[in-house]
């Protein structure tokens, strides 16, 4: 007969036995699980200083604003896209890498947000302007739907690099932002360097139109700040302008008494309107020749959207203190971009093409 300690240590060594083998299996793994669970979510701090907690993986996005979608399409993000805004399905270049946006759905337009569109996308997150923010109405629609939501606002060059930091925050493309932001500034110190010592009263001055003629910067804005990076005068941020649904616009009698010596236009056919206007005649840039359409390629360069405001600071510079700028190749300089930020080969053809500003935008 057996002992009763011997009988006792075999149902130990029993009850050990199931416990490793229930282990092995899996079923043992509680306190990994907790700690999954803590890490779902994370806080993202958006461009107007909001505290939001999104989820930690990231697969669906709605881009409510073209900034956000321009900056995912860099990230390699493009393929997570599920909403956007209008204008996005008429870059050429974007919607060629990433041919899906063209028939994504659009659940904002004229400021107001289709709540019900957009929840059928089922975004994680949602990319939006400060006009939804400022919106109680907007903001009363965000929250009902439980869609947390990042405010996307910039207005200066420093506020970019940060807009495009928090995007990538979301997605977790942390080291891809750092390396476009290197880019950025070291664009801004390039140029800077080089014309640091023209006087002020011997710096070019320059009219910048954006979508309109007349259209144009104020003090405090993205195109105003890129614009004082190039060592010009942007003429417009120092005179009154008449304000239109939020929108910047200076008198034609205004514009002939600053009499720039360049004009800069970012929308096609604008160029043509000013040469070929009699009103227009009389201001020293058309009489010089001096019209130009910015370039053109994910999107229009040096517009409040886009991402390519260190190339528009280059070829600025460049236009406008060309003896200063004898050795920069915006061939060269147009393909590197492009390589290093969207990992697009770029033919001599097509960077003509973006170089001009023509033919990579579709027309309203």
């Amino acid at each position: 007969m057996e002992s009763r300690p011997n009988s006792a240590i075999r149902s130990l060594l029993a009850l050990f036995l199931v416990y490793f083998i229930l282990l092995s299996s899996g079923c043992g793994r509680p306190e990994t699980r907790v700690i999954q669970n803590h890490v779902k979510t994370k806080t993202i701090i958006d461009c107007i200083g909001r505290k939001v907690r999104i989820p930690a993986q990231i697969n669906r996005i709605a881009c409510l604003c073209p900034e956000s979608g321009y900056a995912l399409v860099m990230f390699g993000q493009g393929d997570k896209i599920v909403a956007v805004v209008g204008g996005l399905k008429r870059d050429l270049i974007i919607t060629d890498m990433y041919p899906k946006i063209k028939d994504l759905p659009v659940p904002k337009a004229g400021g107001a947000i289709n709540i019900e569109e957009l929840v059928r996308t089922d975004p994680d997150v949602v990319f939006v302007k400060r006009d939804t923010s400022s919106s109680e109405a907007e903001v009363e629609k965000m929250n009902k739907s439980k869609i947390p939501f990042l405010v996307v606002d910039f207005n200066s060059m420093k506020e970019q690099q940060y807009a495009v930091r928090m995007i990538a925050e979301t997605v977790g493309t942390a080291e891809e932002a750092e390396k476009y932001n290197q880019y950025y500034q070291d664009c801004i110190k390039r140029v800077q360097q080089r014309v640091k010592d023209i006087p002020q009263n011997k710096r070019v001055k320059v009219y910048h139109s954006i979508n309109e003629a007349t259209r144009t910067d104020i003090r405090g804005s993205l195109s105003g700040d890129w614009m004082a990076a190039t060592g010009a005068v942007n003429v417009s941020t120092t005179g009154r302008l008449k304000i239109m649904e939020g929108k910047y616009f200076a008198s034609l009698e205004q514009i002939l008494l600053w009499n720039p010596d360049f004009i800069l236009v970012n929308e096609m056919g604008v160029v043509d309107y000013i040469l070929s206007n009699k009103q227009w005649s009389p201001l020293k840039a058309v009489k010089d020749h001096r019209v130009y359409q910015l370039p053109n390629g994910i999107s229009r360069w040096g517009h409040p959207s886009s991402p390519e405001t260190p190339l528009a600071i280059l070829w600025t510079a460049k236009t406008i203190y060309p003896d200063r700028f004898k050795d920069l190749d915006m061939t060269t300089e147009t393909k590197s971009f492009y390589k290093e930020f969207y990992d697009l080969e770029l033919s001599d053809e097509v960077v003509k093409r973006i170089l001009y500003g023509g033919g990579m935008r579709i027309a309203r």
